[in-house]
């Protein structure tokens, strides 16, 4: 809750949606399963921009539609699996991009600041000793 909770005060605080559905899921991961190769640094922060920049890929060719977010979706999966970062919720990210149409600079900053956050809150709660370690690994 704590990750989440920041997301919303971040976002408070530059006027600005920084707490995107598919963040609910990257914190679920990364709190509730530290050792999955999913919920590691490399793959919350890379999979979720990768599959973003897929979303912004298929916005441009395809326009806003359902069936250009499900393609974006799919493609999104190829290629977080091509760049060795898999994350499932980042999935969604590129489906939300194609639907909600969001400046892409912005999107992407916001996006990158809101996965270093629930990276940084998970190597937190795993230094507390309540959780399991976090990271397993960076790379």
């Amino acid at each position: 809750m704590a990750g989440l909770v920041l997301l919303v005060a971040v976002g408070k605080a530059l006027a600005l949606p920084v707490l995107i559905p598919p963040l609910a899921a990257s914190a679920a991961l990364v709190l509730a399963a530290p050792a999955l190769p999913l919920a590691q640094p490399r793959s919350v922060v890379g999979g979720q921009l990768v599959s973003a920049l897929v979303g912004f890929a298929a916005l441009a060719v395809g326009g806003s539609s359902l069936w250009t977010a499900a393609v974006a979706g799919g493609l999104a999966i190829g290629a977080m699996a091509t760049a060795r970062t898999p994350h499932s919720p980042a999935a969604a990210t590129s489906v939300i991009v194609v639907l909600t149409q969001p400046p892409a600079l912005r999107f992407l900053g916001l996006l990158a600041l809101a996965t270093v956050l629930l990276v940084l809150v998970g190597i937190l709660a795993g230094r507390s000793g309540r959780t399991a370690r976090y990271p397993a690994y960076w790379w």
